[in-house]
């Protein structure tokens, strides 16, 4: 079969604890011509806090990099023409950025609601459109990996907006993979389940603990070990789908 030197975009590449910084380390591995962004103001407000940009990028070999707002509803398609102009013609595009929200249904807002709807399913929506906009088959197979989270699984208490947003992401996937198929690009799904990034709380973790078969969270690394294979070429006939990667976990 031959070699194809893949022109990627991976967006939420700001955490080195993070599975886009996994997913961008092992795409850069294999030969690949990565892009990433990020929004640091994002971590910076949440307890687990921003990582040092430069060292982030400095481990993954200083890639093109782009900190983008994805709530701008004008961002991702700049962000998808900033990344082929650093890069050139994009035949993969992997959506890992989140918006991450907490808040059961009594505390939740009209504003909490509309901002992660717009972070992480118009943005994913939105990314997808630029993208294949700007596809050239010429410059091979095309793939599309959206993030999603267990939500189709089973509830999620306390992340109401999260949940709702997230929800949407793995909804449409079946849908944008019928728009795109006939132009040969594969748009799948991945639900890492819970996974070791820093987020959780001792009292969150120990909670799952009985939970997960393996006795441990998943790993960053494990998830982008699937992202690889959905935008390898041992995964061209997989389109429309949702991934349940987690490790056997028990609801």
């Amino acid at each position: 079969m031959q070699t194809v030197t893949r022109n990627v975009l991976v967006t939420g590449v700001s955490r080195r604890a993070g599975i886009g910084f996994a997913v961008a380390r092992r795409l850069l591995a294999r030969g690949d011509r990565v892009a990433v962004s990020s929004w640091a103001p994002h971590d910076g407000e949440q307890p687990w806090g921003a990582d040092d940009p430069t060292a982030v990028l400095a481990e993954l070999g200083d890639p093109p990099s782009f900190e983008v707002d994805l709530a701008d509803p004008e961002a991702p398609a700049e962000l998808v023409a900033l990344a082929r102009d650093a890069i050139g013609p994009l035949i993969t595009l992997v959506v890992n950025h989140a918006r991450s929200s907490s808040g059961r249904l009594a505390e939740v807002t009209a504003a909490e609601l509309d901002l992660s709807f717009a972070v992480n399913a118009r943005a994913a929506v939105l990314l997808t459109q630029a993208f294949a906009a700007q596809y050239e088959p010429a410059a091979g197979p095309g793939s599309v990996v959206l993030l999603t989270s267990g939500q189709h699984r089973g509830p999620m208490p306390g992340e109401v907006a999260y949940a709702l947003s997230k929800g949407a992401v793995q909804q449409i996937t079946a849908t944008l993979a019928d728009e795109l198929i006939g132009r040969d690009i594969t748009v799948n799904c991945l639900n890492p389940g819970p996974t070791d990034t820093g987020w959780a709380t001792p009292d969150l973790a120990a909670a799952l603990a009985g939970a997960l078969p393996r006795g441990r969270w998943g790993t960053p690394d494990e998830a982008a070990a699937v992202v690889a294979w959905l935008t390898g070429p041992d995964a061209r006939s997989v389109t429309g789908q949702t991934i349940d990667a987690e490790g056997g976990f028990r609801r």
